[in-house]
């Protein structure tokens, strides 16, 4: 499929609107127009104040024009919108939306004209399903408690693990199987360097006076690192970081077949309040269609463990759309996740990212896949409120069945903090490890700048002293950002 960008600065957002309608097409995109034999053509164009969209192939064309107006780029989005809906007969339910955090823009449309006008804006002129908006909506109500907590100064801590005991087949991370020997031998020097570069990042922050606020340590699987490993980095933390305004201490133990009593008491002593034991789904085949090694029964087994350790903050992930889960099966494990009872569960939608062995193998979307995930996501909202759950933090990824959300759902009091800060992006999240991304906010305003880690675990090792001086940026930041305003 071609996608022809015409006399505008549109490409991004014309690009992720025409992935939503054609998920499985290659996408080559030029700035000019010309013949193109046989291929499915989009025409983007601005011109003379009007915006004019195109879509021809074999079976025809359907095309509009409209007067571009004040704002070209929602003129723009809306005529592509409406014509590829028109060819297609599919209305997606997030509508125009293709961004990460449809909730932080009902956040900023909420204080800036109220709630009513937010929902009306997302129904009617973003063409978001009442169903969605409403879904924003009570995500947004439940930030509100989390959001006025943090302050110009706070910060939150984000701790990479890039190892696990084997790569689940719809995984596009960056983290190791241990099961190559390569991977294990690494792990001992990342540990000793990320033990490291927490000591680094821990001095800037005392030193700029920052709170920190949260600790998440994820991956990958942290849990594939022995007792003593997670002994040694909790530690670092710590060591290094003045922690006595910390809120919440998060470290997911995602992978059951990972988790040992061993570990859950290094995590307790180390100061950790909330762990993630991730079934995914309680549906063995699936299971090992998926390449986890462990059984339904091992994640109860895991999920008890952790409850007998002392942990009375426990989330359980579910995916939407696996491989071989029914709708019937996954609204099993939603009933499962339920009466065990943890404090929060995350319902993922399947996303098929271009580096994961899924699609590798070729696996595609449909519009059945898509209705039936979409129903598991229905199943989930109505079954986890009814239980008592709420929506509190939301997110989208690119490339997911539907175009479909991820939403985590908690029981009152006891939403993770971390989530919301990572999601809306209100303050500092500082990054260690391999793959980590350092997210500076400015303290008193929108301004954010971005400090990235090497990758692979390997670069992390080899680059080391290259990844510390690129930190040199968080004073400089802060320098021109100050916490307290008027300086």
């Amino acid at each position: 499929m071609i996608l022809e960008i015409l006399n505008h600065p549109y490409r991004y957002e014309a690009e992720k609107l025409v992935r939503v309608f054609f998920p499985n097409e290659t996408l080559q995109i030029v700035c000019e127009q010309a013949a193109h034999d046989g291929e499915a053509v989009v025409t983007t164009a601005l011109q003379n104040g009007e915006v004019f969209v195109r879509f021809a192939d074999k079976n025809g064309a359907e095309e509009a024009s409209a007067e571009a107006g004040s704002d070209g780029e929602l003129s723009m989005m809306t005529l592509l919108f409406s014509v590829l809906r028109a060819r297609t007969g599919y209305t997606p339910k997030w509508g125009l939306l293709t961004g990460v955090r449809p909730s932080k823009l009902f956040w900023k449309l909420k204080n800036d004209r109220g709630a009513g006008e937010a929902a009306r804006y997302f129904t009617d002129t973003l063409f978001v399903s009442p169903e969605k908006t409403a879904l924003a909506s009570a995500v947004c109500a439940q930030e509100e408690t989390a959001l006025r907590l943090s302050r110009p100064d706070s910060c939150s801590l984000y701790v990479s693990i890039p190892f696990c005991p084997t790569r689940c087949s719809y995984c596009s991370f960056v983290s190791q199987a241990i099961s190559a020997p390569s991977a294990r031998r690494l792990m001992p020097r990342y540990v000793e360097l990320l033990a490291e570069e927490l000591q680094k990042t821990g001095a800037l922050s005392r030193a700029l006076g920052l709170r920190l606020e949260t600790v998440y340590f994820g991956g990958g699987t942290p849990t594939t690192l022995s007792a003593e490993a997670l002994a040694t980095l909790l530690a670092a933390v710590r060591e290094s970081f003045d922690l006595s305004h910390l809120r919440e201490y998060t470290v997911e133990a995602g992978r059951p077949d990972t988790v040992t009593a061993e570990k859950l008491e290094a995590l307790k002593k180390g100061g950790v309040t909330r762990v993630s034991i991730n079934p995914q789904t309680f549906n063995d085949d699936v299971l090992r269609a998926i390449g986890r090694r462990h059984t339904a029964a091992e994640t109860e087994e895991a999920y008890r463990a952790a409850r007998a350790a002392g942990f009375d903050a426990i989330n359980m992930d579910l995916i939407a759309g696996l491989p071989g889960e029914t709708q019937a099966s996954f609204c099993r494990s939603v009933d499962k996740a339920v009466s065990l009872g943890p404090e929060n569960v995350t319902v993922h939608t399947l996303s098929l990212k271009r580096a994961s062995n899924l699609t590798a193998a070729g696996a595609q979307f449909d519009r059945e896949g898509a209705r039936c995930a979409d129903g598991m996501l229905r199943y989930a909202a109505s079954a986890l409120q009814d239980a008592g759950y709420a929506p509190y933090y939301m997110y989208r990824q690119s490339k997911t069945l539907g175009n479909l959300e991820n939403t985590g759902y908690t029981k009152p009091g006891h939403a993770c903090l971390y989530n919301i800060y990572m999601m809306e992006e209100c303050h500092t999240v500082l990054g260690a490890g391999a793959g980590a991304v350092t997210k500076l906010k400015a303290p008193h305003g929108a301004d954010i700048a971005r400090i990235f880690n090497y990758k692979y675990p390997y670069e992390y090792i080899e680059g080391f002293q290259e990844l510390l001086s690129r930190k040199r940026a968080i004073p400089a930041f802060y320098e021109a950002h100050p916490a307290e305003e008027g300086r």
